[in-house]
């Protein structure tokens, strides 16, 4: 499995809470590569397991939700998938284009399926910067649970991987984690392919806004979930191409312009307008609408 990607993927692992989305983000703006986050892609794998007949997945589904979080600790890391989700993380990233470079990030990222060579870290918090973190996103006691058995399973898969971690203590900051991300990445960023125009960038932040919509709208189809899209405002990343722009946009779900089921997973030609911050100007011969005219803005 890692042989089918790995030349087109660097991975970035760990538990809940260790930032490894910042860092993909933050990665994929300044290089110009694809972001692949498995969070977002978290109720497209349940629904596979379910029509896979998964019986921790039905078993999930099936619980009222106040219930599913006080379930044994081997139940809930049975529930929550993190063994079965890594081979379609693999399936995903398979029906991507290679080019440019995608940073996968998730927790059910594991040595098993990015390998433990030099296009794979794992970012691994110590328990108290763990525990600090969660308190700060307000996550219960029964999520918080579950997250703290995750750092220990990862912690276990990376050791017997002998994969390579960055240990995050607290007392790096942002930036400096960064850069050593940056360091440990340094070969395969140089080979790339990288999005080397303000055009291709522009698509990549496409696909990633996309995705989070249709995260959202899988999760709201479900029969036990209250709220919509339109109640639901995410910030998204502005689509204006720039390399230097890392600015974010507060939507509704419901006003993204590209209906989340159209076009198919994966596919880069946008056909309806950007999302812009304000100021931000986008690029004309990249928002055309399906006869091939560019929408007024």
């Amino acid at each position: 499995m890692e042989g089918v990607v790995v030349g087109s993927v660097v991975w970035i692992g760990g538990p809940p809470g260790a930032g490894k989305t910042t860092m993909a983000r933050l990665l994929a703006r300044r290089y110009g590569l694809r972001r692949y986050s498995a969070d977002v892609h978290t109720w497209e794998h349940r629904d596979r397991a379910l029509a896979a007949g998964h019986a921790a997945a039905a078993r999930w589904e099936r619980l009222p939700p106040d219930e599913r979080w006080s379930r044994p600790p081997d139940e809930l890391l049975a529930m929550s998938l993190h063994r079965e989700r890594g081979p379609m993380i693999a399936e995903d990233l398979r029906a991507l284009p290679r080019a440019p470079l995608t940073v996968a990030e998730g927790t059910p990222v594991t040595p098993g399926v990015a390998g433990a060579g030099d296009r794979s870290v794992w970012l691994m918090p110590t328990p108290q910067v763990q525990r600090a973190r969660l308190a700060e996103r307000g996550i219960g006691a029964g999520v918080s649970a579950l997250y703290r058995l995750l750092l220990e399973e990862i912690e276990a898969e990376v050791a017997r991987a002998g994969a390579r971690t960055l240990v995050v203590d607290g007392t790096r900051s942002v930036a400096d984690t960064f850069a050593e991300v940056e360091k440990l990445f340094a070969d395969a960023l140089a080979v790339g392919p990288l999005a080397g125009s303000a055009a291709e960038r522009a698509r990549l932040l496409r696909y990633a806004n996309r995705a989070v919509v249709r995260q959202h709208a899988a999760y709201f189809a479900r029969p036990w979930t209250v709220g919509d899209l339109a109640g639901t405002v995410r910030l998204l990343a502005c689509e204006c191409g720039a390399a230097d722009c890392d600015a974010e946009v507060p939507l509704a779900l419901a006003d993204f312009p590209d209906p989340p089921d159209d076009p198919a997973p994966g596919a880069d030609e946008p056909a309806f307008p950007p999302v812009l911050a304000p100021g931000h100007g986008g690029h004309r011969e990249l928002w055309r609408g399906p006869g091939g005219g560019t929408p007024g803005r």
